[in-house]
């Protein structure tokens, strides 16, 4: 399971776990207000991306800044279920894996001679799922659409608006919805760059066609603090580093690691 994350107006969102009918993982868009602060397992458990991964705490990961505890440990474009499990493993709480377990599709709409067996199938992706993100500090996403604005001469600035204070990044598994929020999003917004430059950047963009394309972004995020809620929560993260392509090519315009990251 693997969100594509898109790389923020991103839209993804997988079904849960074994099934059902859940959105497609990782949209983005607007927040109501900014907020105030700022892997998987192998195999087929329901948390572990299929082609992602994450680079498992251990020996030498060291403690991620504002997350007293956290490691170095990547998740890669975490799927929607590996959200979920980082997000049970952010709060302390203890996940519902019983019930999670009797709704996922293989064990509710199995012959009952076999719902026992699949049971113990289930369980133990799930577990393993759990174990996979616990103590991770880091995420690394792509995101189809970075939503970045035209230059703007008054400030001599560009702005990516997917990181914004307002912006957010959903992902949907086991009727839980986990967004994760950018605290350091009114700085790391803006993207400074001298007139001069401004031009070659827009053709760039543009391809030479005038129009102003669709912009990927690839982050790397810090996880800040945990926000729960009811059906889920929020994940605060700080953006430590961030790159923009051209969709169409895949042309890098520009790589960007933040001050204090």
């Amino acid at each position: 399971m693997r969100t594509q994350l898109t790389a923020v107006a991103l839209t993804l969102f997988v079904a849960a776990c074994g099934g059902g009918s859940e959105p497609p993982a990782g949209t983005a868009g607007p927040a109501g207000s900014p907020p105030e602060a700022a892997a998987p397992a192998a195999g087929a458990a329901p948390g572990a991306p299929s082609a992602g991964g994450v680079a498992a705490p251990g020996a030498g990961s060291t403690p991620t800044p504002g997350m007293a505890g956290r490691t170095t440990a990547e998740l890669l474009n975490p799927d929607n279920e590996t959200m979920v499990f980082l997000y049970y493993d952010l709060t302390g709480n203890a996940p519902p894996v019983d019930s999670w377990v009797e709704k996922d599709n293989r064990v509710n709409f199995a012959p009952a001679i076999e719902k026992a067996a699949l049971r113990q199938q289930v369980r133990a992706e799930i577990e393993a799922g759990l174990a996979a993100v616990r103590g991770a500090g880091l995420i690394r996403l792509s995101v189809q659409n970075a939503n970045l604005s035209d230059y703007d001469p008054t400030y001599g600035e560009f702005t990516v608006r997917a990181i914004a204070p307002s912006s957010e990044v959903t992902f949907s598994a086991f009727g839980q919805q986990v967004a994760i929020r950018f605290a350091n999003g009114r700085t790391a917004q803006i993207w400074k760059v001298p007139a001069a430059e401004a031009q070659a950047i827009r053709d760039k963009i543009t391809g030479g066609t005038g129009y102003f394309g669709n912009v990927e972004i690839e982050l790397l995020l810090g996880i800040r603090s945990v926000q729960p809620g009811p059906g889920g929560g929020t994940i605060i993260t700080d953006v430590l580093e961030y790159e923009l392509r051209e969709s169409r090519t895949g042309t890098t315009i520009t790589r960007m690691k933040l001050a204090g990251a």
